[in-house]
């Protein structure tokens, strides 16, 4: 019977598998060849635990319960996915600490927080502080202002 969990369960194994077969892609330096953790291992442990939880909830036994779908908020989702597809766009030209932080604002809003205070403390310091972790603690460049103002190029 397809639940609510299976089904989440079903499209977290695609996207797990999927994930898994795309790691090959991420290109390792000639000295990294060799290296117990590379560019790959996060990612590779992530695919994994994805693969393995999925068929974990897939096995497991569920409820006789139906699959409804009223309740759903379906615009609210939709929503999501057009700003997670604006936010892939916009984050190269736009720069990761604008489009980051316009992306944690928007969806906040669209989950149904109204209150000012909350929206801004809840985005614009988690973007600053993990651009800061990426770049100056683990050494990963990421572009912090729009292409237009870049002057690293």
């Amino acid at each position: 019977m397809l639940t609510r969990d299976r089904i989440g369960a079903l499209l977290m194994l695609a996207f797990s598998i999927f994930y898994w077969l795309q790691i090959s892609d991420i290109k390792l330096l000639a000295f990294q060849a060799d290296a117990a953790f590379t560019g790959r291992t996060i990612p590779e442990i992530l695919a994994v635990m994805g693969v393995v939880l999925s068929v974990a909830l897939l096995l497991r036994p569920g409820s006789d319960a139906k699959l409804e779908v009223t309740g759903f908020h379906w615009r609210r989702a939709a929503l999501l996915c057009v700003l997670m597809i604006a936010y892939g766009l916009t984050v190269r030209p736009a720069g990761f600490l604008l489009s980051t932080s316009l992306f944690l604002i928007c969806s906040i809003l669209v989950l149904g927080e109204r209150r000012v205070w909350v929206i801004l403390v809840a985005s614009i310091p988690l973007v600053v502080l993990f651009w800061a972790l990426m770049t100056q603690v683990l050494g990963v460049y990421i572009a912090a202002l729009p292409e237009f103002m870049d002057l690293s190029r």
